[in-house]
């Protein structure tokens, strides 16, 4: 007996590699179909400023854009927002905002906010955020220039300019939170619920 029950794949509404590979490493096949959203409009409509219900709002308004074309499947939307005294960060553009954004979480802790959100149709099944907190060392110039060399255009794909799984776990001495959640995808929550509702084996 297979591990996924459902008789389609989950629809992953997001472009994200990185959620993609952690839902097909735990046996969930998957569809991927981005979201095509203005996130900024979303933001301003739904009237939240909240880092944590940034995240959700997202999250859902992802899921819902892509299951409006896709009836009866299971839909997952992801967002993730980092946050530092207040301060939220949004993915740089190009290099000399990666560099500003670093200098700017260099020896200090911020936050990373996770959300999911799990939609069938135009109904919300399944909601979740968490949070992890990751302290940046306090590395020298010669190391950050070297860093945006040796990422080069993964800089630019994340929220916070790293990615612990690889060269960004240098950035770093201490991390809070769990692995997937800083990934953006907290995934033991979202299993527990599918075998909850009998998408997963239980």
């Amino acid at each position: 007996m297979p591990l996924w029950l459902e008789k389609a794949p989950l629809v992953l509404a997001s472009k994200s590699e990185v959620r993609w590979k952690i839902l097909a490493g735990a046996g969930i096949p998957v569809e991927v179909k981005p979201a095509e959203i203005d996130e900024r409009a979303v933001e301003a409509q739904g009237r939240v400023s909240e880092a944590g219900a940034v995240a959700r709002l997202l999250a859902r308004a992802k899921a819902k854009a892509v299951a409006a074309d896709a009836p009866g499947r299971l839909v997952l939307g992801a967002d993730q927002t980092l946050t530092l005294d207040g301060r939220r960060f949004s993915k740089p553009a190009d290099r000399n905002r990666a560099r500003e954004q670093l200098k700017a979480l260099r020896g200090k802790t911020h936050q990373l906010h996770s959300a999911i959100a799990l939609v069938r149709g135009d109904t919300v099944l399944f909601e979740h955020i968490e949070l992890a907190s990751l302290t940046m060392r306090g590395f020298s110039e010669a190391f950050l220039e070297t860093y945006l060399d040796t990422v080069g255009a993964a800089t630019y794909a994340s929220v916070g300019g790293y990615q612990i799984e690889s060269a960004g776990i240098h950035l770093f001495e201490k991390i809070e939170g769990d692995y997937f959640t800083i990934l953006g995808l907290p995934l033991l929550p979202l299993v527990a619920y599918l075998r909850q509702a009998g998408a997963l084996l239980g």
